[in-house]
């Protein structure tokens, strides 16, 4: 006898990283909203803190943030005063993205949220579940880049 359509769904891969992943994202993304910022955003000030400043250009790329949708992330991010946008000192024709003091201090308390809504969600792991889970997760990620 075959199993039943929807209980053979529910134990294939993609259906459990899935799940999971939308679990991630909704924990991750409740914790930032906490602090009125989006995924978007947290990724583009994240990217700034580490590699800025960056020509708008750039930080779309390294975020994978489609150009039009960057603008509009920028122009929120910059509103609220949490990044600069100058002339890039190597090309005059762009714009170079940089952090605002504003930005870090905001960045720091969105990666204390977003470490606990990731705690939250490994919560049923141990400790060596969990750094199995991470690794497996990395590896098949690393074999389809």
């Amino acid at each position: 006898m075959t199993e039943a359509p929807f209980s053979h769904l529910q134990t294939l891969p993609s259906w459990l990283l899935g799940r999971a992943g939308a679990l991630a994202h909704r924990l991750v993304a409740e914790a930032l909203a906490e602090e009125g910022c989006r995924m978007g955003h947290h990724a583009v000030l994240c990217a700034v803190a580490e590699f800025g400043p960056l020509a708008q250009a750039d930080l779309s790329r390294s975020v994978r943030i489609d150009p039009k949708d960057m603008v509009g992330i920028l122009n929120d991010l910059q509103a609220k005063g949490l990044v600069l946008r100058g002339k890039d000192p190597h090309d005059a024709r762009k714009n170079a993205i940089a952090l605002a003091p504003a930005g870090a201090e905001l960045l720091a308390r969105l990666q204390a949220r977003g470490d606990a809504a990731n705690e939250e969600l490994l919560a049923p792991l141990a400790p060596d579940e969990r750094a199995r889970l991470l690794a497996l997760a990395a590896k098949v990620i690393e074999g389809r880049v």
